[in-house]
């Protein structure tokens, strides 16, 4: 086995394009999620269509821009390329598993591809080290065939929902929450994205819009308090109502389905539905006001991870 830092591999190769590399895991689900960035798109298109294609760990991935993110499962699974198909290529994540306080990910690449893990994904900001299995295995290029274990700080992911922050005539809950955001410097916290969801727009009680706001974070695990207390006393500290609710779950991907889905998007949902469906759902609240606001705070976890229809009024697609 051959050890190298994120330094020594861009000093033997010389500086590449991957620019983050970050995995979050949920072993209660067993699932995880690799966020990978890169200077260009093409890269990270190729790199997506080729490792679902060889399946592995992998159960799907999305691009948005030059980033990446992959869904995949825990656990080591057999590719569906080898030495054999080096006249096409191909990449593959074979395996994601735990080891205390890291990840390890286990990557195959063949000729193009074969740079792509064992050249430039180890030198991605993120990585603690990289492992190769052999010297051969960091000759890349040509037909050949590259291994590599990459080593990256263990992550979780939290979705943090809010809403009802502002009034009639004063406030604005995106802005509230993107702020927040933005004010949030925790060492182990990377803020990942946020998201506007469109609750149901008959509901009389409301601002105008009726629009919740999520906020997606991966978290080290022993910074998840951290994070949680931080939003909470930005968000009652700035808010101008005096109804917000802030909801947060812990975990990658729900573990099953819900009627509350559709009925934070279609129905006129009372307070003690919502908090039922989020105890359900293993979703959390954790303000302190008036409760009128958990309402939209769970539907903005229900779908802060479920694409951009989380915008649209219920069953808009782009």
């Amino acid at each position: 086995m051959i050890t190298l830092t994120p330094d020594e591999v861009k000093k033997r190769f010389g500086p590449l394009f991957s620019q983050k590399f970050l995995v979050m895991v949920d072993e209660n689900s067993g699932r995880a999620e690799i966020l990978e960035q890169c200077r260009a798109r093409g890269p990270i298109e190729w790199d997506a269509m080729n490792r679902k294609r060889a399946g592995g760990a992998v159960a799907g991935c999305s691009v948005e821009g030059t980033s990446m993110v992959i869904r995949a499962k825990l656990g080591s699974y057999p590719v569906n390329f080898g030495a054999a198909a080096g006249d096409i290529g191909g990449q593959a994540l074979e395996s994601v598993e735990v080891a205390g306080d890291e990840v390890i990910t286990t990557w195959a690449g063949i000729a193009g591809a074969g740079v792509g893990v064992a050249a430039c994904l180890p030198q991605a900001p993120g990585v603690i080290r990289a492992e190769y299995p052999s010297e051969e295995d960091l000759n890349v290029g040509g037909a050949r065939t590259n291994h590599v274990r990459i080593v990256s700080p263990r992550y979780e992911k939290v979705c943090i929902g809010v809403d009802d922050t502002d009034t009639k005539t004063e406030g604005a809950t995106w802005v509230m929450a993107l702020k927040c955001a933005g004010a949030c410097d925790i060492m182990g916290v990377e803020f990942l994205n946020m998201r506007l969801i469109q609750l149901n727009p008959a509901v009389p009680n409301k601002t105008t819009n009726c629009v919740g706001s999520a906020l997606n974070f991966a978290v080290r695990p022993d910074k998840v308090s951290a994070l949680l207390d931080f939003v909470r006393a930005f968000i009652e500290k700035n808010t101008v109502s005096r109804d917000t609710g802030i909801a947060y779950y812990r975990g990658i991907g729900f573990p099953h389905d819900s009627p509350a889905f559709a009925a934070v998007k279609t129905e006129i949902m009372t307070l003690e539905a919502a908090e039922s469906a989020a105890k359900d759902m293993g979703i959390m609240f954790i303000d302190t006001n008036g409760r009128k606001g958990r309402i939209g705070a769970l539907g903005a976890v229900l779908w802060g991870n479920r694409g951009i229809e989380a915008a649209g009024l219920y069953g808009e697609h782009l």
